[in-house]
């Protein structure tokens, strides 16, 4: 189920965004992804909003847009009757991200099961590694 919204103005003009997410649209993103030569990456322009008391972004918040990360790079090992949910998550903080920079993230599918799919991935900020995550997603059939 890839309920994708294409974007048609502004920084991410040409990118795509899920509209249906509502934690990560309206609250922390809204969270922004394609495909390019090195496959897919999401990605957001790390505000004010997006920080903790030091003033850099908030952990909360980038192992959000990690989870985000992780179905990118899997979407494609979900089909039209199908939607996936997080089994297991876990990262390491690098580097805290400034408000102003942008944040991607990538991810690799490392198996994909029947039900299953693992994955490992790198958020960066300005092109520095500032957090590594690897999940598991569990795919589950849509009910009609």
């Amino acid at each position: 189920m890839d309920n994708r919204v294409t974007v048609e103005q502004g920084e991410f003009k040409g990118w795509s965004k899920w509209d249906d997410q509502p934690f990560e649209h309206d609250l922390v993103g809204p969270f922004y992804f394609r495909t390019d030569e090195q496959g897919p990456v999401a990605a957001f322009r790390a505000e004010n909003r997006h920080t903790n008391a030091a003033g850099t972004v908030h952990g909360g918040c980038l192992m959000t847009f990690a989870d985000f990360a992780l179905f990118v790079a899997a979407r494609e090992s979900f089909d039209d009757d199908s939607y996936g949910v997080t089994v297991s998550f876990s990262s390491e903080f690098l580097r805290g991200p400034q408000p102003g920079q942008l944040i991607e993230g990538r991810a690799e599918v490392l198996k994909s099961g029947r039900q299953l799919v693992f994955l490992r991935g790198i958020i960066t900020a300005d092109g520095k590694p500032c957090l590594n995550f690897s999940g598991s997603l569990m795919r589950l059939q849509i009910k009609s």
